[in-house]
Order: structure tokens, then C-alpha cells, then sequence
């Protein structure tokens, strides 16, 4: 295992566990020992035999109403990251065959692309991919300090070396204009890159970030060409970043100087307490920075005209995704992951842990998450105790996604798919608020009520509340116990009534709660907006 497989199972392996369920060797299984090895002549023989159920899917790939998914042709793939062109046609990377797959939705057709550049048996992580305008498409491969370009007209690959000093790890990448932007996670720069380059004559621009020894985490980039990222450090925080790269270009470009002080260009926002690990970022089209963090249930915006950020929260993951078998999980959490906008100026981001895809709209303060049919029980507390694990239990490890228009395709990392979420198809029920915002004081309580509608031509069973608070101060409970699990008839409506709660040591400031109805498919919410006096 090389050190940057090592660093990235240690991450990932230590926020599994906070979770409650210790999962080892997530990105890189250990090397296989035994000689009695039975041959596929798949990608599934780069694992040993008793983990290529964890690695390589558990079954079939499903669908629901919401969500249609297609099974890779090729055993054990592990696709991971994922974007669309300019026709409609999906592309992938496979991280243990260094593969580029495009996906034809219309044909429903895979076609996967022999990568003769890449070592035999070899797997890497590839986190970042874009399409660019001249037909071809770009991704990172951190295993080996790379950035690769795909040419769809001639389907070849070209592996360009990515600056390495250190522990470098080349994540997401964007094609920006004239040029190509990827974050170095553990090298903790941002890295410029002109597409237009060939050869072994290539130049690059790293920027170093401002906090020392932290991740350069995922990146966004404004109208003004600014670019918003994050710096921080495994549970001790860190800051949002605001760098003015067309002032220091150009201040670069008509400077002697080649080192000019980083901090002329930037601005440093403090993130909240609360803020532990923003992977991903986005710019809305207002304006606002969107930050997901993946080690809580919270996403977080940010007004850069006032400073202030504002969390949010989603619902709690179905306990089958996590499934405690053994009662260990405790406060299961569904670990926002990576964030996008869509046409419409929603966002869009993957609960990791909740096997979901979520669309949030700023604008109606509404939350809907559509959740993902396959789970892979090697990644969840499933065992039964009785050598057998519960059926429909775990996650698929969704680690990306992609938009494109009313349609979000994504991932699954351990099932050997690719999904589509349709976010056109009409919504089963409707939320109704008494009021979107409330005022009290420490100490102080007050009833809320809301109306659910049905808007199906069926009875909606298995209906459960959801009530999701960003602080442990701010308490909503359900007047009703019967809320935990109901019906809903169709077209009809249920007025739920909740009581929300402030205890006296609550801190003065502005909150948001969740409340809405889990149903199997989809959880649709409303945000209340809290005000502590």
C-alpha cells in the first residue's frame, strides 16, 4: 500500500468509525497472501477472494421510482468519479481497471476504453473528472501523481505527471476556460494547468494554501473567476479561502517578482466550530458558498457579503443503510460528501452514509432526498449474528455525481454501477408550514404544526416523521408518538403537530430545523428558520 492509499484508508477508516462501525482497508485491501486463489480473469482478481463481495457488488443493480441503475458490464470496475457531455453521454473512471467508461442513456449502452498506459493489476483512486470543449476528458489519478487526458475522437490516453512534492494527492479537477484547476488534498495547493499543452514540456502554476500543514480540499469558482476552497485540519477545523486569481495572474504576468506574498490575494474566513471536514464547495447562483461536511449530517452556505454561515441538516440515514446488528451506532450520521448546483439554482449533493442523492432548494428552504435501491452489506452493520446478513442493509458508496439538467447520474463505488436520479418525476406528498420562521427566547417553548398532502393515487405506507435539529439546545418533539411510523391516504392530508423546545443555555443566534416525512424512496422536508433571542 503507498503512503497516500495508506493516508486516505486512515481517513476514511477513522470517520467510518465515529459512525460506530469500524471498516478497514476501504480504498486499498491488503495484499493477497494465500496461494489458493481462485482466477476470474475480471478486475475482481486484483482482491482477494474474500473481499471481493466488499469491493466488487452484492447483487443486481435496481431501481426504484425515483432512481434507475445499470450494471457495469465489466466485473469489479469500481467506478468513481463521474460527468457528462455536451450530447448527454455519461463518462466514468474505474479506479481498479484505469479505465475512462462512457454510459449512452438513450442506448443504453457502456462502453469502456482499454487504458494501454496503465500497469497490470494496479488500482488507484480517481477523484477528479471534466469534459472539456475540444471533445476530450480529464481526470486525476493519485496513485500515481497524474492528471490523464482522454481524447474522445481518437479514444486515446495521454498521462501528464502532476507536480509531486511530498505527499501529493491530485483530487478534483475542473476545466475552467483556458485553463485546467485541480485541488493537491494532501499537498495542500491549488494546481493551474493549460489543456492546450502536450508533450513532456509541460507548465504548471501551484498556489500554496495559507494554513500550513492542512488538505486543500474541493474548490469552487465565482463569476468574478475567484476561487473558494477549503484548508483544514482532521477535526481540529480550519478556514474557507477566497483567492483573487486574476489579480495575481496578472500581477504575475507584469512582475519581475515570482514570488509574490499569497496573502495580497486572498481573504480568510474562520469556519464554524461545527465545521469539521468541508470535502466539497460550490458557488450558488447567487452568490452564496455551499460547503458539505462529511463527518456530520450538515451542509453549511456562506454570505460573503455578510461573513455568516448558516447550517443545515439533513435527515437522519434509514437504519438500513448502517443496520446495528450489534446496537453500536449511536448517532448515525449521513456525511454529506461533495456539492453541486443545478439550472435551477439548487443544490444538489450525495449523502455518503445515507445512500442518498439530495436536492436542497434555497429559494422554498426545501430538502428531498432520493434514496439509492443498492447497498453492499460489507459496508454496514449487517451481520445478523447468524452468518447471515440482513437483506437491503449497508451502502453502495456513492462517491460522485454529476448534473445534467433535471437529471443527477452518480456512482457506486463497491456495486459495480452507475445511477440516475430523475428529479423531474413529480413528488409523492407536499409540506406545508404553519409559519417559515420562529422567535424565542432561552428557556421558552412553543407548538408548530405543519400539513402533509398526499399528492399520490396510492396510500403511502411505512410514512415516518423526520425531525432533524443543528443544535442539541433546540428541541422539536411530536405531539403524537403514532408519528413515528403512519399512513398517509391518498390525497388526503395529516396535520402534524410538534412542540419545540429552547433549554436556557441555548445561544443566541439564528438556526434551522428540519421537518418532513421519510417515506422508502424519498424523504421530503421543510426548513424552519429558528431564531434564539
Amino acid at each position: 500500500m503507498n503512503k497516500k492509499g495508506l493516508l486516505v484508508v486512515l481517513f476514511f477508516g477513522s470517520i467510518m468509525v465515529t459512525s460506530g462501525f469500524g471498516l478497514q482497508n476501504m480504498m486499498t485491501p491488503p495484499e493477497q497472501e494465500s496461494t489458493d486463489l481462485t482466477l476470474t480473469g475480471t478486475p475482481a482478481d486484483n482482491f482477494p477472494e474474500e473481499q471481493r463481495a466488499q469491493f466488487c457488488g452484492s447483487g443486481d443493480a435496481k431501481s426504484t421510482k425515483y432512481v434507475t441503475e445499470f450494471s457495469i458490464p465489466t466485473e469489479c470496475t469500481n467506478p468513481l468519479s463521474i460527468v457528462t457531455d455536451y450530447d448527454g453521454n455519461v463518462w466514468f473512471t474505474q479506479t481498479n481497471t484505469g479505465k475512462l467508461a462512457k454510459f449512452d442513456p438513450i442506448l443504453e449502452v457502456f462502453t469502456e476504453y482499454e487504458n494501454p498506459l496503465w500497469p497490470e493489476g494496479a488500482r488507484s483512486m480517481m477523484w477528479g473528472i471534466d469534459y472539456a470543449p475540444d471533445g476530450s476528458v480529464w481526470f486525476t489519478d493519485e496513485s500515481y501523481d497524474s492528471v490523464w487526458k482522454f481524447s474522445t475522437i481518437d479514444e486515446s490516453y495521454e498521462r501528464i505527471s502532476y507536480p509531486s512534492e511530498g505527499n501529493s494527492l491530485p483530487q478534483r479537477l475542473v476545466v475552467e476556460g483556458s485553463q485546467i484547476i485541480i485541488n493537491d488534498f494532501t499537498g495542500n495547493k491549488l494546481t493551474f494547468l493549460d489543456p492546450n499543452q502536450s508533450g513532456e514540456d509541460i507548465n504548471y502554476l501551484s498556489i500554496p494554501s495559507p494554513v500550513d500543514e492542512s488538505v486543500t480540499a474541493g474548490f469552487a469558482v465565482d463569476e468574478d473567476d475567484n476561487i473558494w476552497y477549503t484548508n483544514w485540519l482532521f477535526q481540529q477545523g480550519g478556514v474557507l479561502v477566497k483567492f483573487n486569481q486574476n489579480g495575481y495572474l496578472d500581477t504575475v504576468a507584469n512582475s519581475d517578482d515570482k514570488f509574490l506574498p499569497l496573502l495580497d490575494f486572498i481573504e480568510i474566513y474562520e469556519l464554524p466550530s461545527e465545521l469539521l471536514t468541508p470535502n466539497g464547495a460550490e458557488v450558488a447562483d447567487d452568490g452564496s458558498i455551499w460547503l458539505a461536511d462529511t463527518t456530520s449530517s450538515s451542509f453549511f452556505s456562506f454570505d460573503p457579503v455578510t461573513a455568516q454561515f448558516t447550517q443545515y441538516v439533513t435527515a437522519d440515514p434509514l437504519l438500513s443503510t448502517y443496520g446495528n446488528q450489534t446496537g453500536i451506532v449511536k448517532s448515525p450520521i449521513s456525511r454529506p460528501y461533495w456539492v453541486e448546483s443545478d439550472e435551477q439554482g439548487r443544490i444538489v449533493f450525495n449523502e455518503q452514509t445515507a445512500n442518498n442523492i439530495s436536492v436542497m432548494d434555497p429559494k422554498s428552504q426545501s430538502l428531498t432526498e432520493y434514496h439509492v435501491p443498492s447497498k453492499n452489506p460489507n459496508w454496514g452493520d449487517c451481520d445478523s449474528g447468524t452468518g447471515a446478513v440482513l437483506d437491503d442493509c449497508g451502502v453502495a458508496q456513492i462517491f460522485d455525481f454529476a448534473v445534467d439538467g433535471e437529471k443527477i447520474w452518480f456512482t457506486e463505488w463497491v456495486e459495480n454501477n452507475i445511477g440516475v436520479v430523475d428529479t423531474s418525476l413529480p413528488l409523492p406528498l407536499e409540506i406545508e408550514l404553519s409559519s417559515n420562521s420562529i422567535t424565542l427566547a432561552p428557556g421558552e417553548s412553543q407548538n408548530f404544526d405543519f400539513v402533509v398532502s398526499s399528492k399520490s393515487s396510492r396510500d403511502l405506507t411505512d410514512a415516518s416523521l423526520i425531525i432533524s435539529s443543528t443544535r442539541d439546545f433546540l428541541s422539536v418533539l411530536p405531539a403524537n408518538d403514532s408519528y413515528q411510523t403512519f399512513q398517509l391516504n391518498s390525497d388526503s392530508s395529516h396535520l402534524i403537530s410538534t412542540a419545540l423546545n429552547i433549554s436556557e443555555d441555548a445561544v443566541p443566534g439564528t438556526y434551522k430545523v428540519l421537518l418532513g416525512v421519510q417515506l422508502p424512496e424519498v424523504a421530503i422536508s421543510k426548513y424552519v428558520t429558528v431564531t434564539v433571542e
